[in-house]
């Protein structure tokens, strides 16, 4: 364990490369932190810590950065810190981003993500969460301009979805009034993951009555367009943004580096992986540099933050960037994110 004089250099070198990029020296620290020691004893202090591997010497200069175990060591200390879970970080206030009626869950993440994004001026990235639990409530076609229909699927949780399809003739608003009554009729009730498994093994309308039956062809047509819609909705969607933001940072100068990163952001089953690798009850998980396990991220670091419904995780938010991140503000933003985020579930899913 480091003594605090050993942690006050330590935590003065972080917070000076995190703000600089440059490696730290000596005087550096004795000028911009009022330790109340002498350069002489930072130095002998700074050659310490690299002795035992919380700084690392940059080869032809003269100053340190840190190492990840310098990091790992700064940020737990930070999670334990009641100043920093106390400390307030402006409201975000989601719940204006959507109503509860008929709101699309897709837009509202993406808005999410963006909304982050800008704010940090880093990568972000959310997972949405799944609805295979939620109940087709009602089903309504309506006429588009031209030969399309547009189907607005709606869940009792409120929730809407509205796929198109394209018809090769025109159909009558009475004619689909009919068909959005046979549909509702037989799949409401039905929870997504049913319905998803009942569809995909090619369900098809029977009629018990004859005078609907001419519209069996019309309505086996439109089954698949519910299945691709649905499908969203029970698997876990990833939502990016801000993902050029990696390139204002000076490590990822080197274009080949960061497209090898941007690749790797790009295959949603790795991401899947990672986040799931990262998943925790704690408020706030962070990876730090050689943590992850796969090669393209392993000089980034990940901080990561459950949201909810309730005592239920709902999904997870997070920000990507490089090992010297802005931890202790980012920590805050995404604490103070993801409490707005459970506001907004909260008031769209009234638990």
């Amino acid at each position: 364990m480091l003594d605090e004089r050993k942690l006050k250099v330590l935590y003065a070198i972080i917070d000076s490369y995190i703000d600089s990029a440059e490696p730290v020296g000596s005087r550096t620290i004795s000028k911009n932190f009022n330790l109340g020691v002498s350069s002489a004893t930072i130095r002998n202090e700074m050659s310490d810590l690299e002795e035992q591997g919380y700084l690392n010497k940059p080869y032809s200069s003269a100053g340190r950065i840190p190492s990840e175990k310098a990091y790992r060591l700064y940020v737990d200390e930070l999670l334990k810190s009641q100043a920093t879970i106390e400390k307030k970080s402006k409201d975000f206030d989601i719940k204006n981003m959507t109503s509860k009626e008929g709101y699309d869950i897709e837009d509202f993440m993406q808005n999410a993500a963006k909304f982050l994004s800008v704010f940090t001026n880093y990568t972000s990235i959310v997972a949405s969460p799944k609805f295979q639990d939620s109940i087709i409530k009602h089903i309504q076609l309506i006429p588009l301009e031209g030969l399309g229909v547009l189907i607005v699927i709606v869940l009792n949780n409120g929730m809407v979805k509205n796929p198109i399809y394209k018809s090769t003739k025109k159909i009558s608003s009475n004619d689909l009034n009919t068909i959005s009554n046979i549909i509702s009729e037989e799949l409401k009730g039905i929870n997504l993951e049913e319905l998803f498994i009942k569809l995909e093994n090619g369900y098809s309308y029977k009629d018990d009555k004859k005078e609907p039956h001419k519209y069996k062809e019309l309505i086996d047509s439109i089954f698949p367009i519910i299945l691709n819609s649905i499908e969203d909705l029970i698997t876990i969607e990833l939502y990016f943004e801000g993902l050029t933001n990696i390139f204002n940072f000076p490590e990822y100068k080197d274009i080949e580096k960061a497209k090898s990163l941007m690749s790797f952001i790009e295959n949603k089953d790795l991401i899947l992986n990672m986040l799931a690798n990262t998943s925790s009850n704690e408020d706030v998980n962070i990876i730090i540099g050689n943590e992850n396990i796969y090669s393209p991220i392993k000089d980034i670091s990940i901080i990561t933050t459950n949201y909810k419904t309730g005592d239920k995780i709902f999904g997870r938010v997070g920000l990507i960037g490089p090992m010297r991140m802005d931890y202790e503000n980012l920590i805050n933003t995404l604490k103070r994110f993801s409490k707005d985020i459970n506001e907004a579930m909260n008031f769209l899913f009234d638990e």
